[in-house]
């Protein structure tokens, strides 16, 4: 992919267009570099608006704030010079992190990243670790795979994996979902059951 490097004030002048025209939902700055992502392609944001829902109605009656998008820093000041933006978030009661209106300083217990082609997702883990996030759900589409990493000893470390047609689930200890890819077209399903509330979801 080819780079072009331009003088500040016109790259200033792009990153307020993509301001001005919400493009820049999902746009990041990792310690203070600026990373421009893409508006996600429509499969991406079905997915993401479909387990955020599902998460939603699973625990919705347990005071559990569930986020489609939301900043997060590591910074008590100048938080804009390194945040991420996780595709859902989940703040379980008594989560430490601080709602300060544009973000939120320090990490949800749980989030879901839906990897898109050239994205850094992987990337971010050092980061997620680093502000106390316990889960990280990976949702890689080529080839498909779901990945569950937990926090263990300030790592987050890959703790199971799901395969399309495979029986085996990944089992989230924080939300109490289990998440399992299926065979499906045009694309494999993500079947999240919940044993509490004998409750299912197809997404």
């Amino acid at each position: 992919m080819a780079t072009m490097v331009m003088p500040p004030d016109r790259f200033k002048a792009i990153i307020e267009r993509r301001r001005r025209y919400g493009q820049d939902s999902h746009d990041e700055v990792w310690n203070g570099v600026y990373v421009m992502s893409p508006i996600a392609d429509v499969s991406h944001q079905i997915i993401v608006t479909l387990l955020s829902s599902a998460i939603v109605e699973s625990v919705r009656d347990r005071g559990v704030l569930v986020l489609s998008g939301v900043n997060v820093s590591d910074r008590a000041d100048d938080w804009t010079r390194n945040y991420r933006v996780p595709d859902v978030a989940v703040f379980m009661p008594g989560n430490p992190a601080e709602n300060r209106e544009t973000h939120f300083l320090g990490g949800p217990d749980f989030l879901v990243e839906v990897v898109s082609k050239y994205d850094r997702s992987r990337r971010k883990l050092d980061f997620y670790a680093s502000i106390g996030v316990r889960e990280v759900l990976l949702v890689n589409r080529a080839p498909w795979r779901i990945d569950l990493y937990r926090l263990k000893d300030g790592e987050l470390e890959l703790a199971a994996t799901s395969h399309p047609g495979g029986e085996q689930a990944v089992e989230s200890e924080v939300v109490g979902l289990s998440f399992r890819l299926a065979p499906a077209e045009p694309r494999p399903s993500i079947e999240i059951d919940d044993p509490q509330k004998n409750a299912h979801w197809t997404v």
